[in-house]
């Protein structure tokens, strides 16, 4: 990726330039578009098992179909070259390449992505793949999970077995998506898959996503090319305080350390910051984090990937204002271990249809603090969209003037980033097909282009037209 030159501020006409060389991109996850959950040998994930049991996604949804992306997949390349897309972020589902979680790859698995990659790259389309966006291997969790450090293990073998098949065509690589959510929501909260509720297992889940990171980077390192970069994609939480009280204050330096720190520190620092330790002493001593492993995890990185979608505004329980949720979905549990002085809050003004605020100073704040924080570590956003209620006209046209507002509200952040010095190198909108939203199922449409679901006709939205304009001129308009 070339190093984005900083930008003044906006021309006369309120029109904003990117730097020359920024990379304009959309993004998917296997399990929320491939379909084709039984194919070729691919073997059920944690989220089909957790999709399929009762109760769990809305209206009993499931991935088995999703967009059919696994047979639709020329069409959807297609799509993205008209739309004039510079890069694709996808992610490889690893029961589709592992079934088990260990042992040999199966070829059609990887076929399958040989073809799509080779046709992105003959379209002028760069891949970009992540390893991991959520879907473990059902035997994987039934060995333990992520809370186990077999995982993080199979992880490295697996990442291995990736690199060997795509890296002659790949050239970029991401470790992990939000491995917040995975050990989180996953496993505290039980939001997510595998839906366990367990404060120590999410803390442990931590640690060995981290473990796995490191070890998939070394993997990649190995077998890659010397142009090839590696990666890790964090959903950093924009923190802020109801109140100026020093209460609020210390809850916000509470889940800073619970949603940032406990990645960044050992990934970009060699360490774990001593305040979550020492808040989550009554839960564990953290005997499970060895001896060499923070040096493992510790790996030079090529760029950090940045999702952000809507700030989190929280206070000192008890204080002003009254407790609402999190944002991350209705359950008993928290998916914040020792947290329980914290409250959290509805953020001031609009939102999507998820309800989440829309605030682009979030992500303008959010990229400026990991600016200075690690000050010689390229950015990419490669999250950053919204869901609404979109619908198909008499016409057939999809009309969605929220979400444009959103993306230019949010372009104008990065771009301000930019100017104000943070070294943001792309943004990756998300997403590029209506698709299954996680525990939501069908019913947020996060797509800027239309998915006819029984049918599976795809229609490009209005945003979808408007945002190939920005990615072919470079230019914001005002």
């Amino acid at each position: 990726m070339v190093i984005a030159a900083q930008q003044g501020e906006p021309g006369q006409d309120g029109a904003r330039t990117f730097p020359e060389g920024f990379l304009w991109g959309s993004a998917t996850a296997s399990y929320q578009i491939e379909g084709a959950a039984a194919e070729d040998g691919r073997t059920p994930s944690i989220w089909d098992t957790y999709a399929r049991t009762p109760g769990r996604v809305r209206n009993g949804d499931t991935g088995d179909v999703a967009t059919d992306h696994y047979h639709r997949w020329r069409e959807d390349v297609a799509l993205m070259a008209e739309l004039g897309l510079g890069a694709y972020r996808f992610s490889l589902a690893w029961p589709r390449i592992q079934p088990t979680g260990r042992g040999p790859a199966v070829q059609k698995g990887l076929d399958f992505y040989r073809r799509l990659v080779d046709d992105l790259l003959a379209k002028g389309i760069r891949p970009v793949a992540t390893l991991y966006h959520w879907d473990l291997p059902q035997e994987s969790e039934d060995a333990g999970g992520w809370p186990e450090r077999v995982t993080a293990e199979r992880f490295a073998e697996y990442a291995a077995l990736a690199a060997d098949a795509l890296g002659d065509r790949v050239t970029t690589w991401t470790t992990l998506n939000e491995p917040w959510c995975s050990a989180f929501l996953g496993y505290g909260s039980g939001v997510h898959a595998p839906g366990r509720t367990d404060p120590v297992a999410a803390l442990r889940a931590a640690h060995h996503l981290n473990l796995a990171h490191g070890m998939a980077v070394e993997a990649l390192r190995d077998r890659l090319p010397s142009a090839g970069q590696c990666s890790v994609t964090l959903n950093i939480h924009q923190v802020r305080a109801l109140t100026g009280a020093p209460g609020d204050a210390d809850a916000v330096r509470r889940i800073d350390a619970l949603a940032n720190r406990v990645f960044t520190g050992p990934m970009l620092r060699g360490e774990y910051p001593e305040d979550l330790l020492k808040d989550t002493a009554g839960l564990t001593d953290w005997a499970f984090v060895r001896d060499g492993d923070l040096r493992r995890i510790h790996q030079p990185l090529d760029f950090l990937g940045v999702n952000y979608y809507t700030p989190t505004l929280v206070s000192e329980a008890g204080g002003a204002g009254s407790h609402t949720s999190d944002g991350h979905g209705d359950s008993a549990h928290s998916p914040w271990p020792a947290a329980e002085r914290v409250a959290f809050h509805q953020p001031p003004g609009d939102t999507t249809a998820m309800g989440w605020a829309v605030d682009p100073t979030g992500l303008y704040d959010l990229l400026r603090r990991l600016a200075d924080d690690f000050p010689r570590l390229p950015l990419v956003v490669t999250e950053n969209g919204a869901a609404f209620d979109d619908y198909a006209g008499p016409d057939g046209r999809v009309e969605d003037p929220g979400r444009i507002a959103y993306l230019r509200g949010h372009l104008a952040a990065v771009h301000r980033a930019i100017a104000d010095g943070a070294d943001v190198r792309g943004y990756f909108l998300w997403s590029l097909l209506d698709n299954f939203e996680w525990a939501h199922g069908y019913s947020k449409r996060f797509g800027t282009v239309y998915v006819d679901y029984p049918t599976g006709t795809r229609t490009p939205k209005a945003s979808a037209r408007w945002y190939a304009e920005v990615a072919r001129s470079g230019v914001l308009p005002a």
